[in-house]
Formats: structure tokens, C-alpha cells, sequence
């Protein structure tokens, strides 16, 4: 019984391209430090819904809450600046910045936040310790291995303190001891930061990091367990 408000909610949403429904209805609720494994087959509406509720996509009814802060209402720049706050990501294929170091990589999103250099400088060392990457804090991406690259985005994604974590498919470009290290890791910085985690994934072995599973089909989620 949680008696805290949602750190995420969607209530009712749908969204539709072309004049096909991709999104139904959906409604949600994620609390502070819970994980939730979004499945379903490939066109099912995974990754429509991770970029509604990101405020990358905007539904076309319903409405989307992060801290209290309905996106749906927000122009574009409040938006923006939501996300850098409160919202971190992580992707199957990294996204890292090719010409920045990890360590640059890393605290980018506290340069965008205006975070003082002393204070960055701080967060990042702690966090590259933590994904025990700190040894490759002048690398380049280009000079990291696949989970060492992971390693670095999920450093990133965490480095600003977000309520939330949107994970696309994170363990999907990756080796089977690379994708269970990556998984662990995940689990546990979620686990110490009370960051809520939702995780896209095709992975039963992804799911199992997650206290809920949902399963997304034709654009309709159906409450698996948790």
C-alpha cells in the first residue's frame, strides 16, 4: 500500500499516428524506488509509450505527471527543462557523445543544469567509481567496449539525481555476461538512489530485475505480476 504520491503517472492516455491507434487508454502509476519491465512484441507500443511518458512524444489525450508537473500542459522549453531534471535515459545503442570524454559524457547533463564545475567534478568522480569505470574517464566512446559504453550512459543518465530512469531495450546490444553486470548494476544504483526505473525490454532476464511486469498489446497494457 503506497500512501506516498506517484513520482510517474499517465492517466488515460492515447495517442495515435496516422489515424492508427498506437496507444489506448493507457494509465499508469510508478512510486519512488519501483521497477517496472514494459513488455511486448515489436510494434506493440513499447517505445511510443517510453517517449510519451519522456515528453519526447506527446499523446494526443490524457495527461502525463512526473513530480507533481503535468507535461501535457507544459510549452516546449518547460518541458525541456523537466526532463533534465527529473527524467534519465538510457538507450540500447549508448548515445554518447563521440567527441567528449566518459567524464565529459558523464556530466553533461549537469553543465545543462548549470551545476557548478566543483560540485560536477564531485558527482562525476563518485558515480564512474561506482559503475567502476573510473579508469576510463579520458577515454573517448569510441575506445570503450559495448558495457563499458552502458557502464558510462547509466552514470549519465543518474549523475543529476533524476525521480525517474526510461530504459529502451539497455541490455539489447550487448553480450549475455555484459547484459547480466549491466542489469546487476542497475539494479542496485536504483535500488540506493530510490530512482523509479522503467525498463523496455524483450528480456525475461531484464524483466526479472523489476518488482512489476507490464505487457503491452496493440497499444492496451495488461498488469502481468507485482
Amino acid at each position: 500500500m503506497h500512501t506516498l504520491a506517484p513520482v510517474l503517472e499517465c492517466r488515460s492516455i492515447d495517442k495515435n499516428y496516422d489515424l492508427r491507434p498506437v496507444l489506448k487508454a493507457v494509465s499508469l502509476r510508478l512510486f519512488s524506488g519501483e521497477r517496472l519491465a514494459l513488455m511486448g512484441p515489436s510494434g506493440s507500443g513499447k517505445t511510443t509509450l517510453l517517449n510519451c511518458l519522456g515528453g519526447i512524444d506527446r499523446p494526443d489525450s490524457g495527461s502525463i505527471w512526473i513530480g507533481g508537473e503535468d507535461l501535457t500542459q507544459m510549452d516546449g522549453d518547460a518541458l525541456a527543462m523537466l526532463r533534465r531534471r527529473r527524467v534519465g535515459n538510457i538507450f540500447q545503442f549508448f548515445h554518447l557523445l563521440p567527441t567528449l570524454s566518459v567524464r565529459e559524457n558523464v556530466g553533461f547533463p549537469l553543465v545543462m543544469l548549470g551545476v557548478s564545475a566543483a560540485e560536477a567534478r564531485e558527482r562525476v568522480g563518485k558515480l564512474l567509481e561506482r559503475v567502476k569505470i573510473a579508469h576510463r574517464g579520458d577515454a573517448l566512446p569510441s575506445q570503450l567496449s559495448g558495457g563499458e559504453m552502458q557502464r558510462c550512459a547509466i552514470a549519465r543518465a543518474l549523475v543529476h539525481e533524476p525521480e525517474v530512469i526510461l530504459a529502451d531495450e539497455p541490455t539489447g546490444n550487448l553480450d549475455s555476461v555484459n547484459s547480466a553486470n549491466i542489469l546487476k548494476l542497475l539494479e542496485e544504483l536504483t535500488g540506493e538512489t530510490s530512482t523509479a526505473l522503467v525498463l523496455v525490454t524483450h528480456s525475461e532476464e531484464a524483466a526479472r530485475i523489476c518488482q512489476r511486469v507490464v505487457t503491452i498489446r496493440d497499444g492496451e497494457l495488461e498488469e502481468g505480476r507485482g
